[in-house]
């Protein structure tokens, strides 16, 4: 479901991302996406999605009275735009600021620049990694992928104008006074989008989180319940993927549905996996991890490392996929968690963690911008020009990747001695410093075990262990509430108007997402602006 371009309508030839007008275009707003990225992790502690902020200058250059700006009143190259923009906001902030903080607040400003190689590493090769896979089996097309659904709406509804236009525009004022009035709608339009049942057990997991010391006294954080679920799901999660991968495909069937089979999901990831261990092994040799370990816990670091990233980015992934929100702070903490009961010393630590960190967020945006990508270019009706617009998407998001790299090497120092840093990096380090014991172990085998009894119950397609404790993870029970009170809506509308009913809650939806990030971007600009 959702909005359709036929073949006759879309262009011969997909725009270039290196056609020097674009390219221009692209570096100016990777360099504007970065500096928002970095301002707003390091003064209000979150980042922000841009990709319709692209898309919004995009469609605003195109109707300049200039020749020269005619070539981006098409529609795929202002997907090339958002594309830049939010590859480079994520990557500067999520990435790549955020895992040199840690080394530096433990007092090895030394290793900041190892991490940063580090990182930079991890994060080209997690958006790699989603390019190879994109549309497969585990990671469809046609997954949910919220945002890039309001993405795509957005710049569509500019395009098209009608009636599905004038309900989108409804979509985002709602979603924009719902914000205003403290409701995150854009939980809400996700919850008329997504995957039902993933989508309950997110709800309920945020909802157990939130008020579970309320009503039973009881914080479920600090017995770890969250942590022990996803490392149980998140296993169980890995051995759906590989049976998947090992599977016999049908012959034909693979093909037809999706353009990447089986066996390049397997490559995808076998290939990710490889160079997750080399920068893993670049990482340690460069931060002087060889001085401080024996040598058998010096190779087990790169391979729990390497492990970490990879196991990391693909829940990160998943829940990007269905909810919309992915748990990477929360995720990378697990793995630091682990290492501490493995007896890595603190340097160790911070490296691990780190570089666990900035694998996650690029995976999942890339997959929204592809997503929206996919739906400019036709839904996949013609597997060639999806392909070929895929490549081109690439190429913008590792193009801002490259600014995102330069532009932190250029300015971290000057966030750092104002004391700036990403508030979960203080998180990371007094966990670090605090320690852990042998109950903690206790208590994650504990949870991991009805957390992979859930995710097996689910299966691959409905991946319920993982919402469920990326719901667990998040302290935010309005959300859960309100994703709950969402799907009820959905199945009522549907249940009395059908088909129709479901098309409509699903443009809505997306007018709802738009909105709460409009909403979301230009109060945290305010805020800024005040400080």
């Amino acid at each position: 479901m959702g909005p359709q371009i036929s073949r006759e309508k879309l262009p011969e030839k997909h725009p270039s991302a290196l056609n020097p007008a674009i390219l221009v275009l692209n570096i100016i707003v990777a360099v504007l996406g970065a500096i928002i990225g970095l301002e707003l992790i390091t003064r209000l502690g979150i980042s922000t999605n841009t990709s319709i902020i692209g898309a919004l200058i995009a469609i605003l250059i195109a109707r300049l009275p200039f020749a020269f700006f005619k070539q981006f009143r098409q529609v795929n190259s202002q997907n090339l735009i958002q594309t830049a923009i939010s590859g480079a906001t994520f990557s500067a902030a999520n990435a790549l600021l955020l895992p040199i903080g840690v080394p530096y607040l433990l007092g090895k400003p030394e290793l900041v620049m190892p991490m940063l190689i580090g990182a930079s590493i991890a994060l080209l090769t997690d958006a790699t990694i989603i390019y190879w896979i994109f549309d497969t089996k585990i990671f469809p097309a046609e997954g949910t992928w919220p945002p890039g659904i309001a993405t795509a709406e957005a710049i569509l509804a500019a395009a098209k104008g009608g009636k599905k236009a004038l309900m989108l525009v409804y979509g985002t004022i709602g979603g924009i006074i719902g914000k205003h009035l403290g409701i995150p709608t854009d939980v809400f339009g996700v919850s008329w989008i997504g995957n039902v049942w993933a989508l309950t057990m997110f709800g309920v997991g945020l909802i157990m989180r939130g008020y579970s010391p309320r009503f039973f006294g009881i914080d479920i954080n600090k017995y770890y319940v969250p942590h022990g679920i996803m490392i149980g799901a998140g296993l169980v999660a890995l051995v759906q993927i590989i049976m998947i991968i090992t599977r016999k495909e049908e012959k034909g069937k693979e093909e037809v549905k999706f353009t990447r089979t089986n066996t390049d999901l397997g490559n995808g990831l076998g290939k990710g996996l490889v160079i997750y261990l080399a920068a893993a092994l670049i990482l340690a040799v460069v931060g002087g991890l060889i001085s401080q370990m024996s040598t058998g816990q010096f190779i087990f670091w790169i391979i729990f490392a390497a492990f970490a990233a990879i196991v990391s980015e693909l829940i990160v992934g998943l829940s990007a996929m269905h909810a919309g929100w992915f748990p990477a702070f929360a995720t990378a903490l697990i793995f630091l968690v682990l290492g501490m009961l493995f007896g890595f010393p603190p340097v160790a630590l911070a490296l691990l963690v780190g570089y666990t960190a900035a694998t996650g967020p690029a995976f999942a945006d890339m997959a929204y911008d592809l997503k929206a990508g996919w739906i400019l270019r036709g839904s996949g009706e013609d597997p060639e020009f999806e392909l070929e617009g895929r490549k081109q998407q690439y190429i913008a998001e590792v193009i801002s990747f490259l600014v995102a790299i330069v532009i932190v090497g250029l300015v971290y120092k000057v966030y750092f001695a104002q004391d700036l840093f990403p508030p979960v990096d203080r998180v990371y380090v007094a966990t670090i410093k605090a320690g852990t014991d042998m109950q903690v172990a206790r208590y994650l085998l504990m949870w991991a075990i009805p957390g992979a009894i859930i995710q097996f119950l689910g299966g691959p397609a409905r991946q319920l262990g993982i919402l469920f404790a990326t719901g667990l993870l998040i302290n935010y029970p309005i959300a859960g509430i309100t994703v709950l009170v969402g799907i009820a809506i959905r199945l009522i509308t549907v249940k009395r108007f059908g088909e129709e009913g479901q098309r409509q809650l699903y443009v809505l939806g997306a007018g709802f997402i738009a909105g709460a990030s409009l909403y979301s971007f230009f109060m945290s600009t305010l805020k800024l602006g005040k400080k």
